[in-house]
């Protein structure tokens, strides 16, 4: 497939992270090409600091290193991504800065690029936190699919930031501008959001929640968590656990409450569903030994050393539907268990995992289901 994305300074080679042969997905679409034309045709002073946030696979950095831009991002994946593809441009280590969403911001900001992300909290939460770098000469610009940008969109840009009106389509993609009006009356920043849980779900019944923005149903308890709170295996006798994809660290705190002799061991590729994990496990005052580890998967894990993994594995990269990030949940799962540890998976019936569960460990058993989920079971022979 072509893996070379044109841009007004010349071609760049992309990929996603992890690189695979099979995926048939670029690393850069019609709204990052969009973005770059119109910074090109503009003319657009890439002076001072540059930043950039929710760049899906370093696309926009990698284009644009030459003015040393600043990227921040929600997903380790994108930072991997980044990483490799500014390596494979030649750039040095170093001329692009990665944060994340949980690190402090730059003091300024002259120049603002907006990759619109999939969940509006996550944009409401990170133009509050950039607002007091933003001046009135900064350049904002967003950009994003047509399918990404809603009324509702353009209204955060406008209350949080300035004025703020759209470009035409382009390919199915289109621009946002903003003008920026610093004021001194900003909107408080909602996030992250505490809420207490319902009762009749196990160890966490009554328990407190806390979510920070762009988290899976980051306002409440979503029907998949609460039917698997309902099913969770007990956990005695499982020394290590871990919770994969953890979200906001619910299933892995109600493991810790009823089995506080188990390390739990958050994971997720997102900063934001980590940080939310530990501010759950805190927030409830579980007596236990539990690690929050931002990553891929299981990579990292030793092999062979853990005895429960708990799942409830995504089906969206950004806009694509996939099963890609499933299978290497699962193959990560596999290789990290003991001989005879479980893995315990939740998903819409209609993914049907029992048919790779079975291929990978030879065996899948049904736990419970209705007529939207299933939970299965596999065990490491």
């Amino acid at each position: 497939m072509n893996d070379r994305m044109t841009t007004p300074w010349g071609e760049l080679a992309l990929t996603r992270f992890p690189e695979d042969p099979r995926d048939r997905l670029r690393a850069w679409d019609a709204s990052d090409e969009y973005l770059l034309r119109h910074l090109a045709e503009q003319e657009t002073p890439l002076s001072g600091t540059v930043v950039v946030v929710g760049d899906r696979w370093g696309a926009l950095v990698a284009a644009l290193a030459a003015h040393q831009p600043v990227q921040i991002t929600d997903s380790h994946l994108t930072q991997e991504a980044t990483r490799a593809n500014l390596a494979r441009g030649g750039v040095e280590p170093g001329s692009v800065r990665l944060l994340t969403t949980q690190d402090p911001p730059p003091d300024r900001i002259d120049v603002l690029l907006v990759r619109v992300p999939k969940s509006l909290a996550l944009l409401e939460d990170q133009l509050l936190r950039l607002a007091p770098a933003v001046h009135e000469g900064t350049v904002v610009v967003g950009t994003g699919m047509v399918k990404e940008i809603h009324t509702s969109t353009l209204q955060l840009f406008e209350r949080i930031l300035g004025p703020t009106r759209t470009s035409l389509a382009e390919k199915k993609a289109r621009l946002i501008f903003c003008t920026p009006e610093p004021s001194p009356e900003r909107p408080a920043n909602p996030w992250p959001y505490t809420y207490t849980l319902p009762d009749g779900i196990g160890a966490v019944s009554g328990r407190t929640v806390v979510n920070h923005a762009g988290v899976f149903c980051a306002d409440r308890l979503d029907i998949g968590t609460r039917f698997f709170l309902g099913h969770l295996p007990d956990g005695k006798g499982a020394q290590r656990v871990v919770d994969l994809g953890c979200g906001n660290g619910v299933v892995g705190t109600a493991v810790a409450l009823a089995n506080p002799a188990a390390e739990v061991l958050f994971v997720d590729e997102s900063f934001q569903a980590v940080a939310s994990a530990e501010a759950t496990y805190r927030a409830n005052g579980v007596q236990g030994h539990a690690e929050f580890r931002v990553g891929d998967g299981l990579a990292g894990v030793p092999a062979g050393s853990v005895d429960l993994v708990l799942n409830n594995p995504p089906f969206h990269s950004h806009q694509a539907t996939t099963d890609a990030t499933a299978w290497r949940m699962f193959t990560g799962a596999r290789r990290a268990l003991r001989p005879g540890g479980e893995l315990w998976v939740i998903g819409n019936r209609h993914l049907g995992y029992h048919v790779k569960l079975r291929r990978l460990f030879g065996n899948s058993r049904l736990v419970a289901s209705d007529a939207k989920f299933v939970v299965l079971r596999a065990v490491k022979r």
